[in-house]
C-alpha cells in the first residue's frame, strides 16, 4: 500500500498495529509507530491506545508506558491497555497502582478493568484489595457478569479463601464450563478433593460437558484423596470425549493411577499414549518410584534417554532418588554426569538430592565432594550432608559440619537437630548429645519435637542408661511414637534387660498389635538370656495372631545392573553358584572360629534348620553374588529392607576378614561399614 503511494489513515494503522500485536512483531510495530509520528497522527487518542496495547502485548511495557504518558487525556481504552500490559508482564502490583490512579482521574472502570484488577489481585494473593474491588462491583451493572463472577471465584481461590470463592460461585445466576472448572480447580488447589469431585458430579448433573481444565481438575482431585473408582469413572468420560488423545490429560491420568497405587492402570495408559512429553515420562517414572519399584523407574529413565526426550529437574530428582532407594551407585554416577552435561553445576535442589543419593549408596566421600562443590547451599543441602553423616554413624564429622553451619549463619530447622542428635547417638557421643538436646542457646533455636526425643532415647539406650531413656519417654509432652518405644526395646535386647523389655513390648503391642518387630525383639531378648520358655511363649502368641515379619529383601549393583534377592531365593540365574560360594565360605568361617548364633534365630526358621548353609538370608546371597561377579578387593555395597539380624552381622564380619573385602550394608536403621572383621556400628544397631 505504501509502495503504491497510498497514504494510510488511522483505521489502517489500527489494523496494522493489531496485526503486530497478534504475532508479537515488535520491530515492525516500532516502524509503524514511526510512520504514525511522520504522518502526524500522534494526537489521535484511539490510535495512541492501540500503540499502548501493541507494545504491551509485545512485552515492551517501557514503550507502552512512554506512549501512555504522552497521551494528553487518556481514555478508558488507554488505561485498560496499559493495565492489561502490566498484568501480562507479571507486574500485578503496578496494574493495581494504575487502577487506583485511574480512579483518582475520575475515569470510570468497565468490565475489562474489573477483570484485569481481579486477576492482578489473584496473581499476588492480595485478598483485601480483591475484596475492595468486589465491593465496587456489587450493585453495579457488572454484578451478574459471568466473566467477572468467574474471575472473582478464581481470585478468592488463589488467595486461599475457598469459602469466599464458593459463596460467589453459589450466587452466580448462571454457570458455564469455565466457571465450573475454576471452582473445581479451586477446591483441588486447597487440597479438598472430596468437594472438588462433588462439584464435578453436580456439573455433570447440570448437563454441562466437561472440558480439558475440568477433566484435569477432577483427575487431580481423585489423586489427592486416592479415589481410584472415581478416577476410573472420570477416565471413562474422557474416553468418550475429544480429549482422549490429549497428552496433558494422558499424563494426568498416569499420575492419578500412580497416586492411587494402581501402577498397572498407569502403565496401561502410558503405553497406549500416541506420544509422550517430559511430563508424561515424569508421571510414570515418579509413579514407579512412589510404588516402591525403583528398578522400574530407572529402566524407564534409560528408555526415555533412548527416545531422545530431554529430562528436566523433576526427572532427575525422581531418578536420583530411585538410585538412592536401591543403592545403585554406578547408575547414580551416570545420572550425575547427565545432570552436569545438560544443566551444568547442580542447583541446590539437585545438589541436595545427589548428596543424599551418594550417602544412601554408601559413598559418603562422593556425597561430601558434591556438597563441597555446590555453588550455593540452603538448609536442605546442609541437612542432606548432615543426614548422610548420621546414616554412616560419623558423629564427629556431623558435629563439625553443624558448627560450620552455625558459623555460616545457616537458618537451622528442626530436621538439622534431628540429624545432629541421630549422628551423635550412633557415634555414642553422650555428652554432646545431652548438650544439644537440652540447650536453649541462640544457636539452637528449634522446638523439641518427637524425633528429638527419639534420638535421645537411642543415645541413652546405646550407653546403657535404660531408666533415663524410659524417663524421657514418660515425660514427653506428646504421645511417644512406636519407633521411640522400638528404640528402647532394641536397647533392652542389646543390654539383656528382660524385665523392661517385656513391659516395653507390651506397650508397643497395645499401640500396634500387628508389630512383628516387637515380637521378634522380645523373642530375641528371651533367647539371649536363656529363657527358652519365654521365647516359645512369644512365638506361640505371634503364630496365633498371624503376625508375620516382612520378607527379607536385599539389593546389590554389579556392572550397572541392580540384582534383587529374597530369603531362600531360588529364582536368580546364578543361585547354584551363589549357594556353592556360601558353602565354601561357611567352611572357612568355621575354621576361623565362627559359631552360629541361635539366640537370635528368627521365628520363621524351623527347628534344626539353623545351620548357616541352610539359612540363605537375602544379604548373604547378595554378598556371595558380589564375591563371584566382581574382581578381588572390590568393595561390596548391599541394601536391605529390614534390620540386619545378629547372626548375619557376625557372618558378614567373618566374610570381610576371610576374603579381605570392605562390605557396606545399609539396613533399615543405618550403614554397617565392615572391614577386616570390624563394623563401624560397634555391634550396636
Amino acid at each position: 500500500m505504501l509502495h503504491q503511494g497510498i497514504k494510510p489513515d488511522s483505521l489502517t494503522f489500527v489494523g496494522v498495529l493489531e496485526a503486530c500485536a497478534c504475532v508479537t512483531a515488535i520491530e515492525e510495530g516500532r516502524q509503524v509507530h514511526a510512520h504514525i509520528i511522520q504522518i502526524g497522527f500522534e494526537s489521535d487518542n484511539f490510535l495512541m491506545s492501540c500503540l499502548v496495547g501493541m507494545y504491551a502485548k509485545c512485552d515492551s511495557i517501557e514503550d507502552a508506558c512512554r506512549v501512555f504518558n504522552h497521551i494528553l487525556l487518556p481514555d478508558l481504552v488507554s488505561w485498560n491497555s496499559l493495565i492489561l500490559g502490566y498484568l501480562k508482564c507479571d507486574l500485578a502490583e503496578k496494574a493495581l497502582e494504575l487502577c487506583q490512579q485511574m480512579k483518582r482521574q475520575c475515569v470510570q472502570p468497565d468490565g475489562t478493568t474489573f477483570v484485569a484488577a481481579i486477576k492482578a489481585c489473584g496473581q499476588i494473593a492480595a485478598i483485601e484489595e480483591g475484596r475492595w474491588i468486589h465491593s465496587q462491583i456489587i450493585g453495579s451493572s457488572h454484578e451478574s457478569d459471568l466473566i467477572i463472577g468467574t474471575c472473582l471465584v478464581e481470585m478468592y481461590a488463589k488467595c486461599g479463601s475457598i469459602e469466599d470463592a464458593s459463596r460467589v460461585f453459589n450466587i452466580m445466576p448462571v454457570h458455564d464450563v469455565v466457571s465450573w472448572s475454576v471452582m473445581i480447580s479451586g477446591y483441588v488447589n486447597c487440597g479438598d478433593g472430596d468437594s472438588a469431585l462433588d462439584l464435578f458430579r453436580m456439573m455433570q448433573q447440570d448437563g454441562v460437558e466437561a472440558d480439558k481444565v475440568s477433566f484435569l481438575a477432577a483427575l487431580n482431585a481423585c489423586a489427592i484423596i486416592r479415589a481410584l473408582e472415581e478416577g476410573k469413572y472420570v477416565h471413562a468420560l474422557i474416553v468418550r470425549s475429544v480429549y482422549e488423545s490429549d497428552i496433558a490429560v494422558g499424563s494426568c491420568l498416569v499420575d492419578m493411577y500412580c497416586k492411587c497405587s494402581s501402577i498397572e492402570d498407569a502403565s496401561s495408559v502410558f503405553n497406549t499414549m500416541a506420544t509422550h512429553d517430559v511430563v508424561s515420562w515424569n508421571a510414570m517414572i515418579s509413579g514407579y518410584m512412589n510404588c516402591g519399584q525403583a528398578e522400574k523407574a530407572l529402566e524407564l529413565f534409560w528408555e526415555m534417554q533412548e527416545q531422545d526426550v530431554e529430562p528436566d529437574q523433576v526427572t532427575f530428582v525422581a531418578t536420583i532418588n530411585a538410585c538412592a532407594n536401591v543403592a545403585a551407585l554406578e547408575e547414580g554416577r551416570r545420572i550425575h554426569e547427565l545432570v552436569i552435561r545438560s544443566r551444568g553445576m547442580p542447583n541446590t535442589i539437585l545438589g541436595s538430592c545427589l548428596v543424599d543419593m551418594y550417602a544412601k549408596c554408601g559413598s559418603i566421600n562422593d556425597a561430601w565432594r558434591v556438597f563441597n562443590h555446590m555453588p550455593a547451599r540452603d538448609v536442605l543441602s546442609w541437612n542432606a550432608m548432615l543426614g548422610g553423616y548420621a546414616m554412616h554413624g560419623l558423629g564427629k564429622e556431623a558435629f563439625r559440619l553443624f558448627e560450620k553451619m552455625c558459623r555460616n549463619d545457616v537458618a537451622i530447622d528442626s530436621m538439622t537437630i534431628v540429624y545432629l542428635l541421630s549422628a551423635l547417638s550412633r557415634a555414642g557421643l553422650l555428652d554432646e548429645g545431652c548438650y544439644y538436646y537440652e540447650s536453649s542457646t541462640p544457636v539452637y533455636v528449634s522446638p523439641v519435637e518427637v524425633e528429638h526425643h527419639g534420638c535421645m532415647v537411642a543415645l541413652l539406650g546405646r550407653a546403657g542408661h535404660l531408666d533415663e531413656a524410659e524417663d524421657i519417654i514418660n515425660s514427653m509432652p506428646c504421645h511417644p511414637s512406636i519407633s521411640i518405644w522400638m528404640s528402647l526395646l532394641a536397647a533392652c535386647r542389646v543390654h539383656g534387660n528382660v524385665k523392661m523389655g517385656e513391659l516395653v513390648a507390651k506397650r508397643i503391642l497395645v499401640l500396634d498389635p500387628e508389630s512383628a518387630c516387637s515380637y521378634v525383639l522380645l523373642s530375641n531378648i528371651y533367647g539371649a538370656t536363656g529363657n527358652l520358655g519365654g521365647k516359645e511363649k512369644v512365638q506361640k502368641i505371634r503364630t496365633k495372631r498371624h503376625v508375620y515379619k516382612q520378607p527379607g529383601q536385599s539389593w546389590i549393583e554389579v556392572n550397572n545392573c541392580v540384582h534383587t534377592f529374597v530369603v531362600n531365593d531360588k529364582e536368580h540365574p546364578k543361585i547354584e553358584e551363589i549357594r556353592a560360594e556360601l558353602q565354601s565360605l561357611y567352611g572357612r568361617m568355621k575354621a576361623a572360629g565362627y559359631v552360629a548364633n541361635r539366640d537370635f534365630e528368627p521365628h520363621e526358621a524351623k527347628e534344626g534348620k539353623n545351620d548357616f548353609a541352610q539359612h540363605f538370608h537375602s544379604e548373604r546371597l547378595a554378598i556371595a553374588f558380589g564375591l563371584i561377579t566382581t574382581p578381588p578387593g572390590t568393595p561390596l555395597r548391599i541394601l536391605k529392607n529390614l534390620r540386619v539380624c545378629v547372626d548375619c552381622h557376625t557372618t558378614t564380619k567373618f566374610i570381610s576378614k576371610i576374603v579381605r573385602r570392605t562390605i557396606i550394608v545399609r539396613d533399615l536403621n543405618l550403614f554397617h561399614h565392615i572391614e577386616d572383621g570390624v563394623c563401624s556400628c560397634g555391634d550396636y544397631w
